[in-house]
């Protein structure tokens, strides 16, 4: 399933946090002290150490050896301050972020590595067991490294929209609706029908429409800011949003 593409709602570009985007958190993350720092730094290394190790995998390196590349290259990453280069002029973040990726392992090809990557220090929370076992269900086709890292980054947004939208429902004590509607959303599996959930519920099917209505609207909106986060300007973020649906259904 993909989702219904996000409309703009008349919402203005200030509502939607455009302005505490993720160019922003990339920008904080370059100063190595306080909380803020380590929070963009966090988020940053989050949303993308899965991309980034699928497209090492893609291009035929076995597991344990994508594990310590992951880990080196964000290492090297920050130890050598590559982000104080980064500019929202420049483009997509993770555009910036493919290309330090390819420098960094074709610098490795040419260099055997006489100690172990990364000098022992693990600086992401790189799950070993969960890559193996995301990436053993990447589809076996010919998608090419850097389309896998394309696809891998636009479920990764979907994934964070799905968790912003959840904490929401949850904080203002909606945490059953959410749960029981949630497999309406994009990418979710809807086993129950809108019958069955009015029938459990004890109310009308008209109003688990309105119900699932107002959890994708707000899906939407969330998904929207997302992809605001991306992109370096606001006119790109529509463009964006086209792409990420592409990738989705493709």
């Amino acid at each position: 399933m993909t989702p219904e593409s996000p409309m703009r709602a008349d919402v203005p570009a200030t509502a939607m946090g455009f302005h505490t985007t993720h160019w922003t958190m990339v920008l904080a993350a370059r100063d190595k002290d306080g909380a803020l720092a380590q929070e963009a730094l966090a988020s940053l290394c989050s949303t993308y150490w899965y991309p980034l190790y699928a497209y090492i995998r893609r291009n035929g390196i076995a597991s344990h050896e994508a594990e310590d590349l992951t880990q080196e290259f964000f290492f090297r990453f920050l130890e050598r301050d590559s982000l104080s280069g980064v500019r929202p002029a420049a483009g997509k973040f993770r555009s910036f972020l493919l290309v330090c990726l390819k420098n960094f392992l074709a610098n490795e090809r040419e260099r055997a590595q006489a100690q172990r990557r990364g000098g022992g220090r693990s600086l992401i929370p790189l799950d070993a067991a969960d890559a193996q076992a995301r990436y053993a269900l990447e589809p076996a086709d010919q998608r090419t490294p850097e389309a896998l890292f394309e696809r891998r980054w636009a479920f990764a947004l979907l994934e964070r929209t799905l968790q912003a939208l959840r904490r929401e429902y949850y904080r203002n004590e909606k945490r059953e609706l959410f749960d029981d509607l949630q497999g309406f959303l994009p990418g979710g599996q809807g086993n129950v029908s809108r019958a069955e959930l009015a029938a459990k519920r004890g109310v009308s099917v008209g109003a688990i429409d309105v119900a699932v209505h107002r959890l994708k609207q707000r899906f939407g909106v969330l998904l929207r800011e997302q992809v605001a986060q991306t992109v370096s300007s606001e006119a790109e973020v529509d463009e964006e949003l086209r792409y990420l649906i592409s990738l989705l259904s493709g």
